[in-house]
């Protein structure tokens, strides 16, 4: 007599990240947006060292007697006022104001959920000291004081991130505090307690783990906004100073000839389209990200 085959299949394991990823790639606009950007980091910190040994030339590389050169295959998007190649100088610009922007996202990130998870862990004096802190951090004019430091440590790479970090942390901060407000009294942190686990353990491991949602979306967010940060700076001439290029500065040199026709008008275009369309993917990034990692819309679509 045959026996039948009671074999039961079990179904595949579907984990919350798992999960995340499924609603991320169904957000048109995120999936848009993180292809742009990848292929943006791609051609500023792989493509510009590969064309510049195709054809020879630096950021620094000037022909005197080619300036305002038309767009050509030999200078794709043509040269600027000293006669350096437009393309080259955009890329290796690009991999100065995306590393701005990565950096002090993560720099701000960092300070405000440790500032955010120990304020909300440990409460009383030491949650209202920090977040009186931040209420007066919040309430500066952060415009003149990014010129005053500016002037004041110089103007430069670390000058910018530094600036972005001091004025950048206190949203990350709030957001993360009021995660651990909601979480620090559940049955799993209590639990945590009960066997001894150290307060820095339940911190790090049930705390800011459990807020890494708004953390991931507050950094994508941060970093465009940080990108538009150093383009102004820069542009007034408070950021990166030439000779290293970033998008801001160029954008600035080619601003002064809007308005001369026989001076290459077109050149504030290259820059000015970088920054909108890397921002502009961030941001896609970012929403779709808050929606894949939100768990109240996990009905949804």
């Amino acid at each position: 007599m045959a026996v039948a085959d009671t074999t039961i299949e079990l179904a595949p394991s579907f984990s919350y990240w798992n999960m995340v990823w499924t609603r991320f790639r169904r957000h048109k606009l995120a999936m848009f947006g993180s292809i742009v950007v990848i292929v943006m980091i791609l051609l500023c910190f792989v493509g510009a060292p590969i064309y510049s040994a195709i054809t020879g030339m630096t950021i620094s590389t000037q022909e005197l007697t080619n300036r305002y050169a038309y767009p050509s295959a030999q200078h794709l998007f043509g040269t600027d006022d000293l006669g350096r190649d437009v393309l080259i100088r955009i890329l290796y610009g690009g991999q100065v104001s995306i590393e701005v922007g990565l950096i002090s996202a993560l720099a701000s990130v960092v300070l405000g959920a440790l500032v955010g998870v120990v304020s909300g862990y440990f409460g009383g004096w030491v949650d209202e000291a920090l977040m009186r802190f931040t209420d007066v951090m919040l309430s500066l004019p952060y415009i003149p004081l990014y010129l005053v430091l500016s002037m004041a440590f110089g103007p430069g790479f670390w000058t910018l991130i530094f600036i972005f970090v001091a004025f950048g942390w206190m949203g990350d901060a709030r957001m993360v505090r009021g995660v651990v407000l909601s979480l620090k009294n559940m049955e799993f942190v209590e639990a945590a307690r009960a066997v001894g686990s150290s307060n820095w353990r339940i911190m790090v491991t049930h705390l800011l783990l459990n807020s890494m949602a708004v953390i991931i979306v507050s950094t994508t967010l941060a970093i465009g906004g940080n990108i538009v940060s150093e383009a102004a700076l820069s542009y007034l001439g408070f950021g990166i100073q030439p000779p290293m290029p970033s998008w801001g500065n160029i954008l600035q040199t080619a601003s002064e000839y809007i308005f001369a026709p026989r001076n290459g008008p077109w050149l504030i275009f290259y820059p000015g389209f970088f920054i909108f369309l890397t921002v502009l993917s961030f941001n896609f990034m970012g929403d779709g990200l808050r929606d894949a990692l939100d768990p109240r819309l996990k009905n949804a679509n």
